[in-house]
């Protein structure tokens, strides 16, 4: 693949070679708080389910909990998400894949019996820290 056929420029490319997949800040920030919390998880730790294979960015494996932390522009936050005016024919339908990925790994993740908690970049930390704590351990609160 061309830089041209999916940045407009090279600072852009630049910018976006820069975007990690993973060990993002509100990742980090999410997983420093369940430690924090006493939890032990696994990170980025690939599931073939249904046919499928995902790498939730936290996995509870025993508990069978898989989180998410999915950034606003790559996953179409619709509070936060905005369509590129530039290159839109190559950023629009990726971007689409992204949520039809997310939506089907999801669902294979449920029918395989697992809870799914996906979790937006811009979420409180305290709050994303809440509503993992109530999936993993339904008697454990944040302090």
């Amino acid at each position: 693949m061309t830089s041209e056929s999916w940045a407009s420029n090279a600072g852009i490319r630049s910018t976006m070679l820069g975007n990690k997949g993973r060990d993002t800040k509100p990742e980090l920030a999410l997983r420093s708080s369940l430690h924090r919390a006493g939890l032990r998880f696994r990170k980025d730790y690939r599931l073939d389910v249904g046919g499928l294979r995902c790498r939730p960015d936290i996995a509870f494996t025993r508990l069978r909990v898989a989180v998410f932390v999915d950034g606003c522009f790559w996953h179409c936050c619709p509070e936060h998400g905005v369509s590129p005016k530039r290159n839109s024919e190559y950023w629009g339908p990726k971007l689409r894949r992204n949520v039809e990925r997310d939506a089907l790994q999801t669902k294979a993740l449920i029918a395989a019996g697992w809870t799914v908690i996906r979790v937006w970049e811009h979420e409180p930390i305290a709050e994303a820290l809440q509503r993992v704590l109530d999936a993993v351990s339904p008697n454990v609160s944040a302090s």
